[in-house]
């Protein structure tokens, strides 16, 4: 018996309604998403996200299998935890957008992830034995989980990889030059050769190409293999394999550079680009040699007369999305403060002569620049006479500003001392307490963060601030989720600002800082900012 016409109409005005819904949020997602496609190159394979989707959901109606899901309460209950769960997910990303802005990576991540969440209940939705608009199969679902791949990686995560992917990659480059009876030694991420040092950087850690190395083995996957057991050995080589290459490049620009060549630029390049294209061309080969062409494809099964419209619950969900997302958006989306357009004279926060010091100013930061994204850079190191005989006391102050709008707050919180010292020969020693009430001279400051390194018997007490929108942040740590959300829920929506990273470091503890003139003079003209 066919339908009735008012079933049939409301079944296509609701999957109208879900396919119009699930378009709007996945554009949403790819132009919040862009920035980070067109300038990281960890994330530069996102261009292709988009069509690649589209691609793969095309893909999942042509080549099947058409398998569809009939109305189970295990199905109705798994759309259910998927729309609650992807609406969960856009709230946190909300609240850490008024944290600390919409590019920063964990927002990304959470945003991406709650787009899967949701995109999986409408597949739900689309493959229900009533709707039939979209098969259930591992394409369909390979279409819909490959988004958070193609977002940042929250900070903590990103830095623990690449660290232990640098400091990997260096000691198995340097056994392998001690193979080929080359001497060679390691300080850190940097190998020191007989007339050269070559260092492992974060770019040259592996990260581009694994992450990259996972899309291609899931889409291959997905459009050129058909056996179970086929897909999963794809997607279990991929990331040993992106290891791997990634370890041959370095391990050949290592040769290079002992032989006197020239590693950067062209070669380095080069080289990055031959891994990338290099690591797709073999799994694409291993996935065309896995295909049984014995085993045809499903082609999928055709309509069948449906008594019901798959219920208005996910096409809810999704319109609630939405409305989550723009009452976010129109919450932390404001004008800048207006002296935030003016940038500090940082030379002339920090003194460039101070009777009874000897003042050292770095030269050389600004090849930092292109790293932190930022030209505006100072550094100058105090250094004055014990007078009791003992060791000089050393005072080193670092400062960086980027104007509002000029990069996220991850892209600062990412290059702190515990992220960029290890990797230069830095040891990081117990974590230390920090004084509480923080004093200078009779001022009260915002407690810092605060770390304790040491390179061979030379000990550095480091205590840093970064402030964003003249007001500190340093009490939270930007790799935390918690502690993001917490800061979201005691401030409530943030507007885009700028942001100013203030280092000291010294030879010293603070007691024996906190009443000297320099200190209290430089934290003086630091207050404006928010110090």
């Amino acid at each position: 018996m066919p339908p009735a016409p008012s079933s049939s109409s409301s079944r296509s005005i609701a999957s109208f309604g879900v396919l119009a819904l699930a378009g709007l949020l996945t554009a949403a997602l790819s132009v919040l998403l862009w920035p980070q496609w067109r300038h990281n190159p960890d994330l530069s394979h996102g261009l292709f996200m988009p069509a690649i989707f589209l691609l793969l959901v095309y893909e999942s109606r042509r080549r099947g299998p058409g398998r569809y899901l009939p109305e189970t309460p295990l199905v109705k209950t798994l759309r259910v935890i998927a729309v609650f769960g992807g609406l969960a997910l856009v709230t946190l990303g909300g609240l850490f957008a008024a944290a600390v802005g919409w590019s920063h990576a964990l927002v990304d991540f959470v945003l991406a992830a709650a787009l899967a969440v949701l995109l999986f209940a409408a597949l739900l939705w689309l493959a229900g034995d009533t709707v039939r608009r979209v098969p259930f199969n591992w394409t369909s679902l390979v279409a819909v989980g490959l988004w958070p791949l193609s977002a940042p990686i929250p900070p903590g995560t990103y830095q623990h990889i690449t660290l232990s992917l640098q400091l990997w990659v260096t000691q198995a480059v340097v056994h392998g030059l001690h193979l080929l009876g080359i001497p060679a030694t390691t300080m850190g991420n940097v190998i020191e050769l007989a007339h050269t040092q070559v260092g492992v950087e974060e770019a040259c850690s592996g990260v581009r190409s694994l992450i990259s190395c996972l899309v291609a083995g899931f889409f291959f996957s997905a459009t050129l293999v058909r056996q179970p057991w086929a897909r999963a050995l794809l997607i279990a080589i991929s990331a040993p394999l992106a290891v791997a290459m990634n370890l041959l490049r370095s391990f050949t620009l290592t040769l290079f550079a002992n032989a006197g060549v020239d590693i950067g630029g062209l070669w380095h390049d080069l080289t990055g680009f031959a891994v990338l294209g290099g690591t797709a061309l073999i799994l694409g080969g291993l996935a065309l040699w896995l295909e049984d062409e014995r085993v045809p494809a499903a082609p999928p099964q055709p309509a069948a007369p449906a008594s019901g419209s798959g219920g208005w619950g996910v096409p809810a969900g999704l319109a609630a999305a939405g409305l989550l997302v723009a009452f976010f958006a129109f919450n932390t989306h404001s004008t800048p403060r207006t002296n935030a357009t003016v940038a500090p004279d940082l030379e002339r926060i920090l003194p460039a002569t101070v009777p009874g010091w000897q003042v050292i100013t770095t030269g050389d930061l600004y090849r930092f620049s292109a790293t932190l994204e930022t030209d505006r850079l100072v550094q100058r190191t105090y250094v004055r006479n014990a007078t009791s005989g003992g060791p000089p006391l050393q005072v080193t102050v670092y400062l960086a500003y980027w104007a509002a709008g000029q990069v996220p707050v991850s892209a600062v919180s990412a290059h702190t001392p515990e992220a960029c010292w290890p990797g230069s020969g830095w040891t990081a020693r117990p974590q230390p307490v920090v004084p509480s009430p923080f004093r200078t001279g009779n001022r009260v400051l915002p407690a810092p963060e605060y770390r304790l390194f040491a390179s061979a018997d030379y000990p550095q007490h480091v205590w840093y601030w970064h402030l964003y929108d003249g007001r500190p942040i340093v009490q939270i740590d930007p790799r935390s989720p918690r502690a993001l959300l917490a800061l979201a829920l005691r401030y409530g929506f943030r507007t885009a600002g700028d942001q100013l990273f203030v280092r000291i470091s010294s030879n010293q503890p603070w007691d024996a800082l906190q009443n000297d003139p320099l200190v209290i003079e430089v934290l003086s003209r630091l207050r404006p900012f928010g110090l």
